[in-house]
């Protein structure tokens, strides 16, 4: 993976492969009387931290692109926690339409929750893609940049109030030890959709720093109230996140992953821990910890020194407004 812009000494991903783990499903406190959203429920990390929650009692909404995907999720999830847990309470899971690659679609699936007049007292911007053939989204913003990050920008943005108004509250963001690996300077606004300036790494790179770099600077908006903002990088994990590696690199080398994967990443039930821990953990508020990146299983480190870099936390921020606001108008 190309590392533009960053030293080797400033690397910081060796580390998840030494550090402990912190968390487990034994520790998660009960959520009765708590509702959460979850984007990308249906599949992988977003489905395990759907499981988890639920079986602890909260009610989840799973927020997907495909109504028949998540509704099949949810007959899975009752099915699980009623195997695994028996003592859980009925799982309350309902569907939430939402597709990350439509700035005007992102909007929608927020009216669609406020307008069922519920508090919101977690929000996990769980779902993403990587390493995908270049593409543009529906609003002509390279993909992975709109879907990972300005799809999700304009979710929470639209749920920021109503979380605020929930008392103390978790907004988890998911990011990656890719963050190290964006294009040079970090965030390339001006050539953001020229292909020829980027690679398939660099863009999914770029787009992960785009999340820490959100979730910080919201983080450091929210600072005098209850809303808890973290970021979690949950590991090399077996999910279908990489399901694109054979449009981009060909069939060897995605067989190639994928035994990789099967021999080597975590179950998605442990991959979600680190974003579990996050969103549940009574450590959060005790600890106020606010704005800080985790890698498995709920281990702090310093993410890049992109990632840590103020100036580019609030030049995105306003990149981001004013990218969002022309885009309506279109």
């Amino acid at each position: 993976m190309p590392l533009l812009g960053n030293s080797m000494s400033q690397l910081r991903w060796w580390k998840t492969l030494v550090t402990t783990r912190r968390y487990s499903y034994n520790k998660i406190p009960d959520q009765t009387g708590k509702i959460a959203i979850v984007t990308g429920a249906n599949t992988g990390l977003g489905y395990a931290t759907t499981v988890a929650l639920a079986s602890r009692g909260a009610h989840v909404f799973l927020a997907c692109r495909s109504k028949e995907r998540a509704l099949a999720a949810i007959e899975r999830a009752k099915k699980e926690i009623k195997d695994k847990y028996p003592q859980a309470p009925t799982p309350k899971l309902e569907f939430l339409e939402l597709d990350l690659n439509d700035i005007k679609k992102s909007q929608r699936a927020a009216d669609e929750f406020l307008s069922k007049g519920l508090p919101l007292h977690l929000l996990v911007n769980n779902s993403g893609i990587m390493m995908t053939p270049f593409g543009l989204s529906a609003d002509g913003i390279e993909q992975q940049f709109a879907v990972n990050h300005v799809g999700h920008f304009v979710f929470t943005m639209a749920l920021l109030g109503r979380i605020k108004e929930s008392g103390t509250s978790r907004i988890v963001i998911l990011s990656s030890m890719g963050h190290e690996g964006p294009v040079k300077g970090g965030i390339d606004f001006e050539t953001l959709n020229d292909e020829t300036k980027s690679n398939t790494f660099s863009r999914y790179g770029r787009s992960k720093l785009a999340n820490i770099l959100f979730a910080k600077a919201l983080a450091r908006r929210l600072a005098d109230t209850q809303v808890f903002v973290n970021v979690a990088h949950p590991g090399f994990v077996n999910t279908e996140l990489a399901r694109h590696t054979s449009d981009v690199f060909g069939g060897f080398t995605a067989r190639v992953f994928s035994i990789m994967a099967n021999l080597m990443a975590m179950k998605p039930s442990v991959g979600a821990l680190t974003q579990l821990y996050l969103a549940t953990s009574p450590e959060i508020e005790k600890k106020n910890v606010r704005g800080r990146y985790f890698i498995p299983i709920a281990n702090e480190i310093h993410p890049s020194a992109y990632a840590r870099d103020e100036k580019l936390q609030e030049r995105l921020w306003a990149f981001t407004e004013k990218l969002v606001e022309e885009k309506r108008r279109a």
